[in-house]
């Protein structure tokens, strides 16, 4: 079975027999309703705690890193997300062109709803548009079946109609999510991404720190994250996107390693 076919994991598949045997017990055996219920409740506790760790497989398949075939060629990923900002987005571009490189941005499909044109320039350019939910909704990770449905539904809509190319990745707002995610998924025959490396640069004004972060993961495989839309600034003013960037595909052409995006990686 693919990644994209498996709906739900191992864990999940245990937690439905795990809740059966607890009802089962305190029918069968009511006087030990407590324990039961103890065990139910720290089950759930433990779900909580993987949706909180965006890099966790325990909940389904998540890509952490590239596949095997994408590291022995040498691959990396550039990945941003939030966008598209029609301040950062352009210069963005730009600098990809310098380098003649490919990334994947991960767009919010409201925002990219109301900047069309964007949108559709960082298809003209050669990049890969993933779907990072409708509204990028704080409270995502809380949503039940039904809601994460409508988000995730309606950015596949969204982002298909402007890019002409239905995304085949998913990567959840802040990374974070619960069990009823990958049904969706799976359904909609989408991918989980998270990534290897990420900068913080929506909340860490000093690029030096930034670039750091995602330099000591510079690497075959490794799965980059930036953000355009949301960009911190620096102490002058400028998206520390834009501060790092150049510096980050520097190394990475030093190192000999070719930036693809997720789908051509998958391929």
């Amino acid at each position: 079975m693919s990644e994209k076919d498996s709906a739900s994991s191992p864990l999940i598949k245990f937690t439905v027999v795990l809740h059966v045997a607890a009802l089962a017990c305190v029918i069968l055996k009511p006087g030990l309703w407590v324990w039961a219920l103890s065990v139910a409740v720290l089950n759930h506790l433990f779900l909580t705690a993987l949706g909180l760790w965006p890099r966790s497989t325990w909940l389904g398949p998540n890509w952490t890193r590239l596949p095997p075939a994408a590291r022995a060629r040498n691959e990396i990923a550039i990945t941003i997300d939030d966008g598209p900002d029609p301040d950062v987005t352009p210069q963005v571009l730009d600098v990809l062109d310098q380098y003649q490189v490919k990334a994947t941005f991960f767009c919010i499909g409201q925002t990219a709803q109301s900047h069309p044109g964007l949108c559709r320039e960082i298809a003209r350019r050669g990049h890969d548009i993933e779907n990072h939910s409708q509204h990028h909704r704080h409270h995502f990770s809380l949503m039940g079946p039904r809601g994460m449905s409508r988000e995730v539904e309606a950015a596949q809509t969204s982002l298909m109609a402007l890019s002409g190319r239905r995304p085949l990745f998913f990567r959840a707002p802040a990374g974070l999510r619960n069990p009823f995610l990958q049904p969706v998924l799976a359904r909609l025959d989408l991918r989980l991404a998270s990534w290897t490396a990420r900068g913080f640069d929506t909340r860490d004004r000093d690029e030096a720190r930034v670039k750091n972060r995602l330099l000591d993961r510079v690497e075959a495989g490794a799965i980059l994250l930036l953000h355009d839309g949301h960009a911190a600034r620096t102490a002058t003013g400028i998206p520390v996107i834009l501060a790092v960037l150049p510096d980050l595909l520097d190394a990475i052409h030093k190192t000999g390693l070719t930036p693809v995006t997720l789908r051509a990686a998958a391929s």
